[in-house]
């Protein structure tokens, strides 16, 4: 290829600005077609972008000769669907996270990438942003040692939405996301953490929908063991009141601590016998941009993406294995 031409299925929310624009901010990368299943919104979005061409049926996009690359930014149960359709149509495919809707979809996903010998993405952008990135530098320099433990708390309080029983969001309807708000977000923090300490092998977890304002899940917790040995406590709730509102990760070694957040974008914190300094960093206008960027580097033979199929995967059985889907 000497030039990446995206088709985009799915132009909602997600695509206005974390990750629409960056496709064509991109070297080498141009928006040439968008689907979606409503035709006058797809025909909106496609005008205010200037992007040349839209559809409402996924098969005319994935049969579109200037197409040659595929993102995919629908609800997680319509990922295995169209990224196996999009393979077989012999196009390379960027996903939204998480990957699916299942561990067992993230397989087939696979299995089709391989047999079409094509790349699959998945859009766990914070394995590329400059302020993780940064908690990888630190870890890796030694300043705290080896990492023992990494407890994660998220906690957030419920949206007014969230009590509408009668037109419930996809996120907070278990066969269309995957499950709760912990499917949603709680993978963006086990992928990346995955991303600094590798698989992980152990679980145990307890989850409970206290609140009771919706189907899925609303508070879990989890202990977790990576295969480098080093041991993770997580605990998510998103029925929390105000004063309990937090998030952060903060990861102890031999001799320190760093802690930073995952959503709110404090400060990086590193305190150990060392050093003791705070970093902040911001993110780009487009927080995928320099995720997109590597997914055309190496469709474009100059690079190489940190997130795959195969990485994103296993953030899916994780989260399956926590709240006991298999």
């Amino acid at each position: 290829m000497k030039e990446i031409r995206w088709g985009f299925i799915g132009c909602g929310d997600v695509t206005e600005k974390k990750s629409g624009p960056a496709f064509n901010k991109a070297e080498g990368s141009r928006v040439v077609a968008v689907m979606r299943r409503n035709a006058a919104m797809a025909k909106d979005y496609a005008h205010r972008h200037n992007i040349p061409k839209w559809y409402d049926d996924p098969e005319k996009l994935l049969n579109d000769p200037e197409v040659n690359a595929v993102y995919i930014a629908t609800p997680p149960l319509y990922h295995k669907e169209y990224t196996i359709r999009a393979l077989q149509a012999g196009k390379p495919v960027y996903v939204e996270k998480p990957m699916a809707a299942s561990y067992e979809d993230c397989l087939e996903m696979n299995l089709a990438a391989e047999q079409a010998k094509l790349p699959l993405f998945v859009a766990y952008y914070r394995r590329a942003l400059p302020y993780f990135l940064k908690i990888r530098e630190l870890i890796e320099s030694g300043k705290v040692g080896k990492i023992r433990l990494v407890r994660v708390k998220l906690l957030q309080v419920p949206k007014p939405e969230d009590y509408n029983a009668v037109e419930p969001s996809w996120r907070l309807i278990p066969e269309i996301s995957g499950g709760g708000y912990f499917y949603d977000m709680a993978c963006h923090q086990l992928d990346f953490l995955c991303f600094l300490f590798g698989e992980i092998k152990e679980i145990t977890s307890i989850i409970r929908n206290f609140a009771g304002i919706y189907k899925p899940e609303d508070t879990v917790f989890a202990n977790m063991a990576f295969e480098s040995g080093t041991l993770l406590h997580g605990s998510w709730c998103f029925t929390a009141p105000v004063q309990a509102k937090a998030d952060f990760i903060e990861m102890i070694g031999e001799k320190g601590k760093i802690t930073f957040s995952t959503f709110d974008l404090r400060p990086i914190m590193i305190n150990s016998s060392e050093v003791s300094a705070t970093y902040n960093i911001a993110h780009p206008e487009n927080i995928q941009q320099f995720l997109i960027n590597s997914v055309v580097d190496e469709l474009l033979g100059r690079g190489k993406c940190p997130s795959t199929g195969k990485t994103a995967a296993h953030t899916n059985w994780i989260m399956d294995k926590i709240l006991k889907k298999i």
